[in-house]
């Protein structure tokens, strides 16, 4: 998609933030519903108002030319300066990356992704990092095809 501007989330873009947000999390659901609850807000308003008025949490939302958001990347800085064991290293962790379910296809999570990665280099990060969930395989894929490699894999044993 060509017309696409991403830009950082504002205030008015929550309602639009909230319903991705539930897409996430029904898909999630789907995914794993012993863990995640079916239609739950991950955040409330007025902690998505908090979110996007940090810059240590940069939210940033993909727009079409009619201004509707498709897509959003909820990013926070993580840096660990005098641990004993982890080099201090500034690395941007995606907690969150979301294309509306009618856009999905149409290249705005890969245009969406390649403008947090040269945030990141412009911002002095070593890498970029995120987690997803092994339900949710297009996740995965997609990550792949931007480039991503495994670095840790969280296990579970049910009991």
């Amino acid at each position: 998609m060509s017309d696409l501007t991403i830009r950082r989330a504002t205030a008015a873009d929550i309602p639009t933030i909230d319903d991705l947000l539930l897409q996430v999390a029904e898909v999630h659901h789907q995914g794993r519903p012993d863990l995640f609850k079916s239609g739950a807000r991950k955040y409330t308003d007025d902690e998505l108002a908090g979110i996007l008025a940090d810059d240590a949490t940069p939210v940033f939302v993909a727009a079409d030319a009619d201004g509707r958001v498709l897509g959003y990347a909820f990013c926070i800085f993580q840096q660990h300066p005098g641990n004993h064991v982890l080099t201090d290293i500034k690395t941007l962790y995606i907690d969150d990356l979301c294309v509306d379910e009618t856009a999905r296809g149409m290249h705005v999570g890969s245009t969406l992704y390649r403008y947090v990665l040269d945030f990141a280099r412009e911002s002095g990060c070593y890498n970029v990092t995120l987690n997803v969930w092994s339900c949710n395989p297009s996740a995965q894929a997609f990550y792949e095809r931007m480039g991503l490699t495994p670095y840790r894999i969280g296990m579970e044993q049910i009991l």
